[in-house]
């Protein structure tokens, strides 16, 4: 019996204006896998993963993820969905500097009751759990995040992202201001978490010697026929 599909595209394209930026026959990631999605900058990544998010909509195709077909949904139904079944890391991390470590955490269940549920004690032995889980001393959870190191600020956004188990996380080059050792460090240990949780990982890079600390890679290259595009 084979494992479902987290993920499914089937005849996606997506294009700027008069440019096709996306045209991707089929797209499967399986449920509970980790994946690297790698390519050039500015060849599509960032575009498939609005997409996979539901921020931005194909011109054409089938794009489910999670039982969620994304393009037949009003923006607040594909709203509800982002908050209740997705964690995303952003390549700038955009925490909120002036709220602490634990309240930019706790920004991951604020607007989904969904992810809340799933936290069976109390919430702020959760985010201790997480922050030690990352590594994270949890005497930081009091600390505003604007005082943090980037490698700390690094691992409060995964932190915030894995809060309340969602179905996927999406990583948009979650490592690209660390160095090697760091990268791999961290990434072994979010993706330990995400294995607990059930979560399937897509994680956005150009790295290619993140490679080994992943179920399988992507070369968008590969799956999209519109070729090199922007991202």
């Amino acid at each position: 019996m084979s494992t479902p599909a987290v993920i499914a595209l089937e005849d996606v394209q997506f294009g700027y204006a008069t440019r096709l930026v996306l045209d991707i026959p089929q797209l499967l990631i399986e449920q509970g896998s980790s994946v690297l999605l790698r390519g050039v900058s500015g060849g599509g990544k960032s575009t498939l993963l609005g997409l996979l998010a539901g921020v931005l909509l194909p011109s054409r195709g089938r794009v489910e993820v999670a039982g969620h077909a994304l393009p037949m949904m009003r923006g607040a139904a594909r709203d509800r969905f982002r908050a209740d079944h997705l964690g995303v890391i952003f390549q700038q991390f955009n925490l909120l500097p002036f709220l602490s470590v634990r309240d930019n955490i706790a920004l991951g269940l604020r607007f989904s009751p969904v992810r809340s549920e799933r936290i069976s004690g109390p919430l702020d032995d959760e985010i201790l759990r997480l922050l030690e889980a990352l590594q994270l001393d949890p005497a930081l959870s009091k600390r505003a995040a604007g005082t943090l190191s980037v490698g700390q600020q690094q691992r409060v956004a995964a932190a915030r992202a894995l809060i309340g188990r969602p179905a996927l996380l999406l990583a948009d080059e979650p490592t690209s201001a660390l160095d090697r050792e760091a990268a791999t460090a961290f990434l072994k240990l979010m993706s330990a978490q995400c294995e607990a949780a059930g979560t399937t990982v897509l994680v956005v890079s150009h790295d290619d010697s993140l490679q080994p600390l992943f179920d399988r890679t992507i070369s968008l290259s590969e799956i999209n026929q519109a070729g090199a595009g922007h991202a």
